[in-house]
C-alpha cells in the first residue's frame, strides 16, 4: 500500500492541516516508508513462533517488576466534578451523540 499526493492532500484537510509542498513532499516519504516497513514485516513468516511478553525475553528469562496494586491517592471525585455542568451519582452526564 502507498499514498499518493491526493491522499495527502486529503488527510492534511481532515487533519485542518496546511501543509507546505516540500512538507507534503516529505509527509509522503515518511508514511509510505511506514507502510513499507509494515510489508516487510508482514512477508516474514512468523508460523510456530509464540508471541513474546517483551522483547528481551527471547533472549534472557526476565521477570517483569509489578508495583503492587494500592491506593496512593485520596478520592477526589466530588472536587473533581464540581465544574462539570451535569453529575449523577458521581458520573459525569454527557449528551447522547449516538442515535
Amino acid at each position: 500500500m502507498s499514498l499518493s499526493h491526493s491522499d495527502i492532500a486529503r488527510i492534511a484537510s481532515l487533519a485542518r492541516l496546511q501543509l507546505a509542498p516540500d512538507e507534503s513532499e516529505r509527509m509522503l516519504g515518511q508514511i509510505n516508508g511506514f507502510f513499507d516497513l509494515v510489508e516487510r514485516m508482514r512477508a516474514v513468516d512468523t508460523t510456530g513462533i509464540a508471541p513474546l511478553a517483551h522483547p528481551v525475553a527471547a533472549i534472557e528469562d526476565i521477570s517483569l517488576r509489578l508495583r503492587d496494586d494500592v491506593v496512593s491517592e485520596a478520592n477526589n471525585r466530588e472536587a473533581n466534578q464540581r465544574s462539570a455542568p451535569a453529575v449523577e451519582a458521581g458520573l459525569f452526564l454527557v449528551p447522547k451523540v449516538i442515535e
